[in-house]
């Protein structure tokens, strides 16, 4: 699958440092220390049914800023997403709406580039639909059932392939859920813990098996389609290989998702499935989270289309600390666009404070933890001042874009 152009990211001077970032696994602040200084980074992609709305660019902004940060900090990256092009929440938009659900998927799939594009977040080098990832979704499978922690449930209509989430060293570390609180959420986001003769009732579908008037491939498990976590695991394992340095999405993925992928990832390798995991917060619209389920969407496509700049856009997300929970208002976007008029003009000006000491805190703030709002407020401060430096404003709109995105 095709991912969208990539914007031109300058190259600032004196790069280096490491970054240190949360890591919801162990609740703490780690480094990432990248292998042949290269981070592999896996991000999970969207479902193509409903793209993209603040929710979804408020994740993927703050995974750009994470690989702008480690390119300032002189590695490369190698940064992998998927695409959910076949679940059954897509199937169910498509059969509400009477269209083919490949289309569906497609129309949403541009529609999310084209949004990506205009706020000029870096693309993935390998941008993978579920799709197309099958063969390695089966490979996989197969792999597990050697370990012999995939099953077929026994039902005689539907024996769709599971796997033991108990077989895995160190399942739940990642969520600290207690048993009850898992099988709360594994029901409310896409389990089926009450599926009769599941070893347990946390186990997660591998394989599902055709059902009519749904898409299903051949394969040696059976005619059928992928599960949701085995698509993600395979793909990142394809392309990153284990112990890769980033696992991120957004926090409402830590259980079952993240938990799932890391289970079924370490049985099959004998090795961390990653070595951090990095969860962005929830943006919410009239005191809810914002969902498609919900209904409650502020989509990008509309934003843009109504005259917004998307670097006010982009500006309004990083407002926000990656990891925090908000509400998107139509403050929000006001506040935004009267800072970046700000911001351009303060770097128009003939002369301005020299550039060095904002681009170090820009620097210092990003490597913390990727604190965008501390990076806004230096900028915020450095554009109220004056100064007598004529290379400055140029200075300071090349900084801003490399670390922030931001084009002034």
């Amino acid at each position: 699958m095709r991912a969208w152009t990539a914007p031109h990211v300058p190259t600032l001077q004196t790069a280096g440092g490491r970054l240190r970032i949360h890591d919801t696994a162990l609740d703490d602040l780690v480094e990432v220390e990248p292998d042949n200084n290269e981070a592999r980074v896996y991000v999970c992609g969207i479902t193509p049914y409903d793209a993209t709305h603040l929710g979804h660019a408020n994740t993927y902004v703050a995974y750009d800023l994470m690989y702008r940060t480690l390119l300032d900090c002189g590695h490369r990256v190698l940064y992998t997403q998927n695409v959910t092009d076949v679940d059954d929440p897509l199937l169910e938009r498509a059969a509400q709406t009477g269209v083919n659900w490949e289309d569906l998927a497609e129309d949403q799939v541009v529609l999310f580039r084209e949004d990506m594009t205009a706020l000029r977040v870096l693309p993935p080098q390998h941008y993978v639909g579920a799709v197309e990832a099958i063969p390695s979704v089966i490979d996989l499978i197969e792999s597990l059932k050697l370990t012999g922690a995939v099953y077929q449930v026994e039902d005689d209509d539907y024996p769709d392939w599971y796997f033991e989430v108990r077989r895995a060293p160190g399942f739940g570390r990642l969520s600290k859920l207690s048993d009850s609180e898992a099988l709360a959420l594994f029901a409310e986001r896409g389990g089926d813990p009450e599926r009769a003769g599941k070893r347990d009732p946390l186990d997660c579908l591998v394989w599902r098996m055709e059902r009519p008037g749904e898409p299903a491939w051949d394969s040696r498990l059976g005619r059928g389609r992928p599960g949701w976590h085995i698509e993600c695991t395979a793909i990142a394992l394809q392309h990153l290989g284990a112990d890769f340095d980033v696992q991120g999405g957004g926090s409402d993925l830590v259980f079952p998702h993240h938990e799932m992928c890391a289970a079924e990832g370490a049985l099959a390798t004998r090795q961390p499935f990653a070595k951090a995991y990095v969860h962005s917060g929830m943006v919410g619209l009239h005191g809810e989270k914002m969902s498609k389920s919900r209904g409650n969407l502020v989509l990008v496509s509309r934003l843009r289309a109504s005259g917004a700049d998307p670097m006010a856009i982009r500006l309004g997300l990083l407002a926000h600390h990656y990891r925090t929970d908000w509400e998107w208002t139509a403050d929000s976007l006001r506040e935004a666009q009267h800072r970046l008029q700000q911001w351009r003009d303060a770097v128009a000006r003939p002369s301005a404070p020299s550039a060095g000491a904002l681009i170090d805190e820009l620097r210092a703030a990003l490597r913390a933890d990727l604190d965008a709002p501390a990076a806004l407020a230096a900028m915020d401060a450095w554009a109220a001042q004056s100064g007598d430096d004529p290379d400055a404003g140029a200075a300071v709109t090349e900084a801003i874009d490399a670390l922030l995105g931001v084009r002034l």
